[in-house]
């Protein structure tokens, strides 16, 4: 995803909460550097798991994501990640731990392979052919989504064919995405070393996700010492407009911890 796959008017809803809200494209993403020098692993490598064919890790994204902190001035920050996101983010805790006054992870996993697997369907929207025209990647998008979206809230079609459309606009990257996906295979399980942290954390999870399932979630709160688990009945990979104020009141109070060392002690 790129940095438009954030809804505008949860960006708002945050900014309108308090925060100042940092977002951006990963490598091999939209505006960011792009790794195509890398060339890109083929469907059999990634089945296999086979480490060797990835560019870079989640510990390289993890790093870019200090460097954008860097860049801003922000010594420290509450951070939040996605998808993939939320395993850049589980890295980022484990490599700079001094930069995070909490952590959010959201429809993420740990890298355990036994755990937060994909259904052989939501897969085949990660490694369907690309499409070769502007319509044809809005449309594949909106199948995509179908399929993955949850089962038990409306589907906000107009938004995925906006933010399609963008990240068409922006810097479509197929082979990029591939890529990323290389990079979640080879960076391995990261359970036991979550168990050392000692920051607050939020995860967030749908009971019918099919791209990560929901055992990906329950396994990182397990892992991480006095996390709390927000597992949101009927939720896919998405994050529906619905779960917004359950989602931002309970995000409200990991912050809050995060901002109160014996708040945070406690937990």
């Amino acid at each position: 995803m790129q940095l438009v796959g954030w809804h505008p008017e949860l960006l708002n809803e945050l900014t309108r909460r308090g925060y100042q809200v940092a977002i951006f494209d990963n490598r091999d993403a939209g505006q960011s550097t792009h790794f195509a020098h890398a060339g890109t692993p083929d469907i059999g490598q990634l089945l296999a798991r086979d480490a060797s064919a990835a560019a870079y890790t989640l510990a390289e994204l993890a790093d870019d994501a200090a460097g954008v902190l860097d860049l801003l001035g922000w010594p420290t920050a509450h951070v939040m990640g996605v998808s993939m996101g939320g395993m850049v983010a589980q890295t980022m805790a484990l490599r700079h731990p001094e930069r995070l006054r909490s952590l959010t992870t959201i429809m993420a996993t740990t890298g355990a392979e036994g755990v937060g697997q994909p259904t052989d369907t939501a897969l085949g929207t990660l490694l369907s052919p690309p499409a070769l025209t502007r319509d044809e990647h809005i449309e594949n998008a909106v199948r995509s989504y179908a399929i993955i979206a949850s089962t038990d809230f409306p589907h906000d079609y107009d938004h995925i064919r906006t933010r399609a459309g963008q990240s068409w606009d922006r810097g479509h990257d197929p082979e990029g995405t591939i890529r990323q996906v290389a990079a979640i295979l080879a960076s391995g399980d990261r359970t036991a070393l979550l168990g050392e942290l000692r920051l607050p954390t939020l995860v967030v999870h749908g009971t019918t996700d099919p791209l990560v399932d929901v055992s990906g979630g329950r396994a990182t709160a397990a892992a991480i010492r006095g996390a709390e688990l927000l597992e949101v009945e009927g939720m896919g990979h998405d994050l529906p407009r619905e779960v917004w104020p359950r989602f931002l009141d309970r995000l409200d109070d990991v912050v809050a911890r995060g901002e109160n060392p014996l708040r945070a002690t406690a937990a």
